[in-house]
């Protein structure tokens, strides 16, 4: 579940870490109060979306007067922000952060991420922060530094120092350093983030630290011993299918394919999709229902596949090891039917039940498009989409 910017930020000033002050902005009334709250201009003004890149899509700007805060505010509340990272439908506005200014002589680049291969949050830090860092790791990965981190010893001061100097951080900078990654270490494990970033971190023309800019992504697995950050939640920010799948316990990722795939099994799920684009598809969706689908579950995920309306064409891949390809059948044809389907479909069953499930199948009446050959199913599912069958 990832946070916005002035969320992320409340999370590290509770934990000590130097941030600019802010106002947050909902409405065009708002901005009067938020510029006296802050005093003098000039002002930074971000829209708030779960996505990187705001500033290059025209989503940030400093304002120095009244008017040109009011004009950006009435600008950007109620419409869609698009970047590299939302897609072409962008993502609603519905909140801008407000903050004064910083003079800023270094940018700087710091983020801590759970390292799957050691089993450590790591800590990844450059001296060349903003918002190409991207660029960065893929042309200069020299300058990209990661240094990981012991559960059972913690955050050490040499940790600290080793960062700092690798980014020509000395004396009392070096020292304010320490303090700030101690205080991310404890947002992060202490809030069970999976990510949390701070791009850019500023070293001021005063010479000092701040964290001008913030993401926070929380682990979902722990939201049940994190009900405050859980209740920061903007399910604006997120596709509706993907919200109704998390209430039916389906994972679903959409993608901007027209093959839409039903698959159990999350490794199944990625080489169905692979086998897809290979024969020229495109895959419309990741969807897994799971080792121990039912049949309810699987009508579900239908219904939420065939609510894209990118949609050409249905591929349903199912191995039966835990669950039985006949329940699977008796799944899809309650779907089919309650549905009125009016796709192309076609349906791999292999494993336990099989054949009881495709002699399900072909006595429905329905139009299934019944494979064995998983090859030979995501060619049908193109041919099938691109209107050949």
């Amino acid at each position: 579940m990832n946070l916005h910017e002035y969320q992320a930020k409340a999370l590290l000033r509770e934990a000590g870490v130097t941030v600019p002050e802010g106002r947050v902005i909902r409405a065009i009334e708002d901005v009067d109060a938020a510029l006296d709250a802050l005093g003098e201009g000039p002002w930074v003004m971000k829209v708030q979306v779960h996505a990187g890149g705001r500033g290059k899509a025209g989503g940030v700007r400093v304002v120095r007067s009244l008017d040109e805060a009011k004009s950006f505010a009435d600008g950007w509340l109620g419409r869609r922000l698009v970047t590299l990272q939302t897609g072409p439908a962008g993502l609603p506005v519905e909140t801008l952060y407000l903050e004064p200014a910083t003079a800023i002589a270094r940018e700087l680049y710091l983020s801590l991420i759970i390292d799957r291969a050691t089993s450590k949050v790591t800590f990844i830090a450059s001296d060349a922060g903003g918002m190409d860092i991207e660029e960065v790791a893929a042309k200069t990965p020299e300058r990209i530094h990661a240094l990981s981190v012991h559960p059972a010893a913690g955050l050490m001061p040499f940790h600290a120092r080793r960062l700092a100097f690798a980014l020509g951080l000395e004396g009392a900078q070096a020292k304010a350093f320490g303090q700030m990654l101690k205080g991310l270490y404890e947002v992060f494990t202490r809030k069970d983030a999976s990510m949390l970033e701070v791009n850019p971190l500023a070293v001021t023309e005063a010479g000092e630290l701040l964290a001008l800019d913030a993401k926070f992504v929380l682990d979902d697995n722990a939201g049940f011993r994190q009900s405050a950050i859980l209740e920061m939640r903007d399910e604006a920010q997120e596709d509706p299918r993907e919200r109704e799948a998390v209430k039916h316990g389906l994972n679903y990722v959409t993608l901007d394919g027209d093959i839409a795939c039903m698959v159990n099994g999350a490794g199944l799920a990625m080489a169905t999709m692979d086998l897809i684009q290979l024969e020229g598809g495109r895959p419309a969706n990741f969807l897994d229902v799971g080792g121990g689908a039912t049949a309810e579950r699987v009508a579900e995920a239908f219904k939420l596949i065939l609510s894209d309306g990118k949609v050409r064409a249905i591929l349903i891949n199912i191995f039966g090891g835990i669950v039985r390809c006949d329940l699977i059948a008796e799944g899809i044809l309650q779907a089919v039917r309650e549905v009125d389907l009016r796709l192309p479909l076609v349906v791999r069953l292999e494993g336990t039940n099989a054949e009881q499930g495709r002699a399900l199948l072909a006595q429905s009446g329905l139009t299934i498009i019944a494979e064995t050959d998983l090859t030979r199913a995501a060619q049908a599912a193109v041919r099938a989409a691109q209107g050949e069958i």
